[in-house]
């Protein structure tokens, strides 16, 4: 599925591929919710690097958050790369040097209709913020840190992949 997306002052404008295109990841670590959030959480899609086109380029700026490294002090440089516009600051994607062969756009930046997943998943919720509205139900699962399934796999086993 061909993906559209553009920022909110339209300087950046961009097109990838993604074969798992429903927004069912709701991210509530402290970087996703003070960059991207908004109800305190992210959403990620994923979408073949290789297929990634940007016109506008030169207006997209580069973060690489810092990072806690437990029992210390210090904080790391996180090798992500989180794309956003640097006019109108809108979050337009995340790439890591672990996984060369996927971009990860916002589902905020996308103009293409998505489709509505049946259920979400509510991920790194011991970092949510204390006034964020965490939906609960059989349509929410909880994860304290990552969940189990990938991107790729939580697509394929409800047969929600596509072309």
């Amino acid at each position: 599925m061909k993906l559209e997306g553009s920022c909110h002052c339209g300087a950046v404008h961009f097109t990838v591929e993604s074969h798992t295109p429903y927004p069912f990841l709701r991210c509530y670590c402290s970087i996703c919710r003070k960059t991207a959030g908004g109800g305190g959480y992210a959403i990620n899609i994923m979408g073949d690097a290789r297929t990634l086109k940007v016109r506008g380029r030169a207006n997209v700026a580069i973060y690489h958050a810092r990072i806690d490294q437990p029992g210390s002090k210090r904080r790391t440089r996180s090798p992500g790369q989180r794309h956003f516009c640097g006019k109108c600051a809108s979050a337009l994607w995340i790439a890591d040097p672990h996984w060369p062969e996927w971009v990860y756009p916002f589902a905020s930046a996308i103009d293409t209709p998505l489709p509505k997943p049946a259920e979400d998943v509510e991920m790194m919720l011991k970092f949510a913020a204390p006034w964020a509205d965490v939906p609960a139900g059989r349509r929410h699962v909880h994860f304290d840190g990552y969940p189990v399934e990938s991107i790729a796999d939580w697509h394929s086993k409800r047969r929600l992949t596509v072309d």
